[in-house]
């Protein structure tokens, strides 16, 4: 029998792994470094730390994966408009690199001057420089582009929850993510997700799903360094 969702719908590929691997997704998108912001208890050293890690990350790792998904889109996607959505995306990653550069003054950090030697930020670069590959396929992309994005909006929307002590100098960041509109965004790469995970043979959503747990485990990694921990 098939599962449905809250709406009496069978569950779409997405909804089965976010049940199947609750735990998991839940470990990244509440992590202590998460928890921590939400409830005012973060030290300030640790949330500079991931300010300065999350610029390099985006410039060195994020960037040049969204645009392989862009051009896989444009060779390989049967709908036009998921170039247009991943070019939204871009001028996302575009905001955000502008955010950092304005915050990093605030906080007294040089983002010029970040050295990248820590194994879990190397091992999470060589993540997003493998899926950049012509090898591989679009569904496998841009799913892992919805993981991404999906996890930062489920934990920065949790900063902003009702009762949330999170500190006022934290907020702005929180909303670039934990917004509306980029809840919708969200929503509309799990569509595209899905439609294609749909057109997939059974092996590839099955290697789909090994990498999404692989990306979970690197940014749960990711969180951890900025505790201290790895």
């Amino acid at each position: 029998m098939e599962e449905k969702n809250n709406k009496g719908k069978q569950l779409t590929q997405i909804e089965k792994w976010l049940r199947k691997h609750k735990l998991e997704y839940s470990s990244a998108t509440r992590h202590p470094f998460i928890y921590s912001i939400h409830d005012g208890s973060i030290d300030f050293s640790c949330y500079k730390k991931w300010l300065d890690r999350e610029y390099v990350f985006v410039k060195t790792a994020l960037v040049p994966f969204a645009a392989s998904v862009l051009l896989k889109a444009w060779k390989e996607s049967i709908n036009s408009s998921d170039v247009e959505v991943i070019l939204a995306f871009l001028a996302y990653l575009n905001d955000e690199i502008s955010w950092l550069k304005q915050e990093a003054p605030k906080w007294h950090i040089s983002l010029t001057s970040v050295v990248v030697d820590d194994k879990p930020l190397l091992d999470y670069f060589r993540f997003f420089e493998r899926l950049t590959s012509p090898v591989v396929k679009y569904t496998e992309a841009i799913t892992i582009l919805w993981a991404v994005e999906s996890v930062y909006h489920n934990g920065f929307e949790y900063c902003l929850e009702e009762g949330n002590n999170t500190p006022n100098e934290m907020k702005d960041g929180c909303k670039i993510w934990g917004n509306e509109n980029f809840k919708q965004y969200c929503q509309s790469l799990e569509n595209i997700a899905n439609r294609t995970l749909e057109e997939a043979l059974d092996e590839e959503v099955s290697m789909i799903e090994v990498l999404i747990l692989e990306f979970l485990e690197n940014i749960v990694r990711f969180w951890n360094m900025n505790l201290g921990g790895t």
